[in-house]
């Protein structure tokens, strides 16, 4: 938006500059023609000045009447001859420009002195002819350096985006990988334990072998579903679920353990137990406590780590600060993990905060609401 208005005042600015210099050039012929206006001095450069108004013509269609007007009528068309020259200059058409120039230079040896370039001093037209040359080079350049660092700006805001929402593709994927295993593992229990309470060798109540056998066919139904829908999902080179190992929902505390052994002070504080929040809540809370303990090892080297961490209802809460550190070596890194883990967050209904915390900390803090208990019918399940 910014470069349209000033390509817009820019172009307004130019419009007035050539009308100014029309009219000094009319000016100028009739003061060399002893005061007539109707000369063809003066309709030259009436129409010299509107072929240079028209910013899409051609450039022979300003260029060449503003070098043969000033070639025959001299001074008084100089200053349109500057604007043309300049143009020239600024599209990287310099040769042109100086041909131009050493066209209407070397017309002006053959005419009335009066009038003449040359006169009456023998090189001050040729400063003028310089200036413009330049003037326009330098703008020409400066244009297209700052339309080039625009469209790297550009370039970069679009790649930026791509590669967050990337990130938010790959989380997706991931939450989707890791509840089908979770998932899947313990509808394939349901199916098993139901299979082997059909074939006990004591008998059960008929209405018992019912439900037991629609329980059965229910979750084996569930899981093929379950794999249908969201095994679809994972990464292309990931592991199949059939050969995928059996998921574990690991504790944070190994997280805290492996960043201990690695040299972190951390501290854990706990509210409730990880069995009182769902699945999908425990994975949550060990990739943010992964990623944060990973950003504080790379950003504030030797700082301690305070992690609370609260399962009870009605929310999963995740609360990890840290004191101002060194940062640790460069390294290459993608800088999108907190972009997965608001997208993780928000997919559970939640909301995660990441930022400075004053005096230099940093503060990462989620909170997850609970699902709403399932409501049961006349008191049976």
């Amino acid at each position: 938006m910014k470069r349209r208005e000033s390509f817009r005042w820019g172009t307004f600015g130019r419009r007035c500059l050539v009308v100014l210099l029309t009219a000094l050039a009319v000016l100028n012929s009739a003061t060399a023609a002893g005061g007539r206006y109707l000369v063809p001095a003066a309709v030259a450069a009436v129409l010299v000045g509107a072929a240079l108004l028209v910013r899409r013509l051609p450039w022979y269609a300003s260029a060449v009447p503003a070098t043969v007007a000033t070639g025959l009528w001299g001074w008084p068309l100089l200053p349109l001859l500057l604007v043309a020259l300049f143009d020239l200059a600024v599209h990287r058409r310099a040769r042109l420009a100086v041909g131009c120039a050493a066209a209407a230079l070397g017309a002006n040896l053959l005419i009335s002195p009066a009038i003449s370039l040359w006169t009456p001093q023998r090189y001050g037209s040729t400063l003028f002819v310089l200036l413009a040359l330049v003037g326009g080079l330098w703008v020409g350049n400066r244009r297209r350096l700052l339309k080039a660092l625009g469209d790297q700006v550009e370039h970069l805001r679009v790649e930026r985006e791509l590669r967050e929402e990337a990130a938010r593709a790959a989380e997706r994927s991931r939450i989707a990988a890791e509840m089908h295993d979770v998932l899947a593992h313990r509808l394939s229990l349901i199916a098993l334990h139901t299979g082997v309470l059909t074939t006990r060798s004591e008998p059960l109540p008929a209405p018992v072998v019912e439900r037991l056998a629609l329980l059965r066919t229910a979750s084996t139904d569930a899981l093929a579903d379950l794999r249908d829908v969201l095994g679809a999902l994972r990464d292309p080179g990931a592991e199949p679920a059939a050969a995928a190992p059996e998921p574990v929902l690991r504790d944070v505390d190994e997280l805290v353990e492996q960043a201990r052994a690695a040299g972190q002070r951390a501290e854990v504080e706990v509210d409730g137990r990880p069995e009182e929040a769902p699945a999908a809540h425990r994975l949550a809370v060990h990739r943010l406590v992964q990623e944060a303990l990973t950003n504080a090892r790379k950003h504030a080297g030797g700082a301690p780590v305070r992690i609370h961490l609260g399962y009870g209802p009605p929310a999963t809460t995740v609360e990890v600060t840290n004191t101002p550190g060194s940062p640790a070596a460069p390294a290459v890194a993608s800088g999108f993990g907190l972009v997965g883990l608001r997208e993780r967050v928000t997919a559970l209904g939640g909301h995660l905060h990441a930022g400075p915390n004053g005096a230099g900390s940093w503060r990462l803090a989620a909170r997850i609401p609970h699902p709403a208990p399932l409501e049961r019918n006349g008191g049976t399940a």
